[in-house]
């Protein structure tokens, strides 16, 4: 079982590449990587409160997996993000692998994302404001992008309090 120890950390170069899908055959690794991606999420809520998603990668996990837990669990598999909008919001983003660190960036207020589900089963979902962006940074991860690279301009980063 993956701890909080074992989340990456801005710097590592793990986080600065792309993501290979999940294949079906890997289908049986899919619930442990879950329960791995809930646990260090739920250590990191504990220490840093905060969190709402987890992306493969942040473990070392280089596939296109996330992990949300909101309201209830949500496992998105092969995501692609689709009809993204034109109008754009900017907020202070956070990140697990630098949980003391904000970022001021730009997401895409609206979106679609298609995906499988843990059987497999194809799903679709179009979301808005904090959900859009909350997926928007996880997709991120995948792609081997931090929201430390999508800073507005060079005084978009400020400590938590």
């Amino acid at each position: 079982m993956k701890k909080l120890e074992d989340l990456l950390l801005l710097g590592d170069p793990l986080l600065y590449q792309k993501c290979d899908p999940v294949t079906e055959s890997e289908q049986h690794l899919i619930k442990g990587w879950v329960a791995d991606l809930h646990n260090v999420m739920e250590e990191i809520r504990a220490k840093y409160n905060f969190g709402r998603a987890i992306a493969a990668p942040q473990l070392g996990i280089m596939k296109r997996l996330i992990y949300m837990n909101i309201d209830k669990p949500v496992v998105f598999i092969n995501p692609v993000l689709e009809d993204l909008s034109e109008e754009m919001f900017e907020l202070w983003d956070d990140c697990m692998s630098f949980p003391k660190l904000l970022v001021r960036v730009k997401r895409h207020r609206h979106l679609t994302i298609r995906y499988v589900d843990e059987n497999w089963d194809p799903k679709m979902w179009s979301m808005s404001d904090d959900l859009a962006e909350l997926l928007q940074h996880e997709y991120d991860h995948l792609e081997g992008i931090l929201c430390t690279m999508r800073a507005i301009n060079d005084r978009s980063f400020k400590w938590r309090p």
